[in-house]
């Protein structure tokens, strides 16, 4: 663990172990954190965050922007850790995971003296101010399919706003955390600013949420966990935002450019083992151009090369445990039984490790498990629609409501889709885009609240309300 600048075990000196997904084989061992060790690194990131907010905007600006040139001087070594931790391709952590970690640092490193108050004009002689102010220690539990990007967004932009923060990992992908917490110290971010507490299970996290020393919560994760961290948050009467996950729709209409449609149904599904909350899971396709769009799709996830993610030429890398393969497997199997139709995949490949071979089912109902729930892996379901209204109507049955891409030539069509699908995120002819700046965050079980931007940064801010009389 890293509290208050230092190297640190478990005060019960119980250890687990953390397993490459490429070959399964254990890579280390680290701290398993209790309650105590919460306790502490409250208690520490409290007393640096005092400090910290009565510092300058330009001295911490400064500090974040130091920060920001380190990471992107080891950029490569983060990119080689999250890649043997997640098992991520090695070419994906550094185009993907590298580009989004620095697009985080150094927009965040800017944010410090943007944040600003306001006056009103009330009746009577009062100049009336409203003040931004930090919220003091954030919590921020991250997940394991963007282990590096998550820590960094959350630990950057809480520090921009004046706060500190406790970073809990995900005990699958811990290894990132850990090496950002270490460059932030070598850039001199004052200890205590950004620690990190590892756990194999939950009692660590359950612990940091009902910590009276935590001013917020900052999750990302499932909607089962996520709704017990909302509950424990509401019961402490703390701040949270929710970024859960998803079932993204993403609809391909017969007017639509389809080759790049279908490099965005395939980078949409089979980026990242599929691992991500945006996953377009569900690509509903015009009746007309179902075959071309299914053909071009599934052509390219046969001849994808799965392999070892240190490999340059590696695409698809192994899914995060041998539990979660086989949840995913279990997927692939309740598809069948469903009566969808198998186009590819659906086995095992002969490889150590904990792979996953990418699949797609055409002519799924809108009704099945498939097409509902979250796999969170490379599964696809192909469901044709005949027109607008159908494709909306399936498109909006879900509880999800993350992400949604369209395509269309027709911008009539795109802006009247956007406006009524029931997603916090829509992309027009492109899918899966992100930037600091812009908002993102989801819709019903997708969760609420939002990261990036000034709207994220408001979370980790609050208001006090001043009234001043002039006479």
């Amino acid at each position: 663990m890293v509290v208050g600048g230092e190297l640190l075990d478990a005060r019960s000196g119980e250890t687990f172990a953390v397993h490459n997904p490429a070959d399964g084989s254990v890579i280390t061992r680290l701290p398993a954190a209790g309650a105590a060790d919460v306790d502490h690194a409250v208690r520490v990131a409290r007393e640096a965050q005092r400090a910290w907010a009565k510092r300058s905007v330009a001295t911490r600006a400064g500090l974040l922007r130091r920060w920001a040139d380190l990471c992107q001087e080891r950029v490569e070594d983060l990119a080689k850790i999250e890649s043997l931790d997640v098992g991520k391709p090695i070419a994906t952590a550094r185009a993907v995971d590298g580009s989004m970690l620095m697009e985080n640092m150094r927009y965040y490193a800017g944010m410090p003296d943007k944040l600003e108050g306001r006056t009103i004009p009330v009746s009577g002689r009062f100049v009336t101010m409203v003040l931004r102010e930090p919220i003091g220690v954030v919590a921020g539990i991250t997940p394991w399919n963007f282990a590096l990007v998550g820590a960094a967004g959350k630990a950057v932009s809480a520090l921009a706003a004046g706060n500190a923060i406790v970073i809990k990992p995900s005990p699958l992908a811990s290894l990132s955390a850990l090496a950002l917490a270490t460059v932030a110290l070598e850039a001199g971010i004052p200890p205590g600013l950004v620690n990190v507490v590892t756990d194999a299970a939950s009692a660590a996290g359950e612990a940091l949420v009902r910590h009276p020393g935590i001013g917020h919560v900052s999750f990302t994760g499932s909607d089962a966990v996520g709704r017990k961290v909302a509950a424990t948050a509401g019961g402490e009467l703390k701040t949270c935002t929710m970024e859960l996950g998803g079932k993204s729709p993403l609809v391909v209409f017969d007017d639509a450019d389809i080759k790049s449609a279908a490099k965005a149904a395939f980078l949409g599904i089979f980026l990242n083992a599929g691992e991500m909350c945006t996953a377009s899971s569900r690509l509903l396709v015009h009746r007309s151009v179902h075959d071309e769009l299914l053909d071009a799709v599934t052509a390219t996830a046969s001849g994808l090369t799965i392999g070892d993610p240190a490999d340059e030429s590696t695409v698809l890398g192994p899914v995060i445990s041998a539990a979660h393969r086989d949840r995913v497997e279990g997927y692939v199997q309740v598809g069948r039984d469903e009566g969808a139709a198998l186009v590819t995949g659906g086995t095992r490949p002969d490889l150590p490790g904990f792979y996953v071979t990418p699949t797609v089912f055409d002519n799924v109902e809108p009704t099945a498990r498939i097409a509902r729930e979250e796999i969170f892996g490379p599964v696809l379901s192909v469901m044709p629609f005949a027109d607008e209204d159908e494709a909306l109507r399936i498109a909006n049955d879900a509880t999800y409501g993350l992400g949604s891409g369209i395509f269309t030539s027709r911008v009539d069509r795109a802006l009247r889709f956007a406006t009524r699908i029931e997603a916090g995120n829509v992309w027009i002819n492109a899918y899966n885009l992100l930037h600091p700046a812009v908002p993102f965050g989801g819709y019903k079980d997708s969760g609420f609240g939002r990261e990036g931007g000034f709207s994220g940064m408001s979370h980790f801010t609050r208001e006090k309300s001043v009234w001043f009389a002039t006479g």
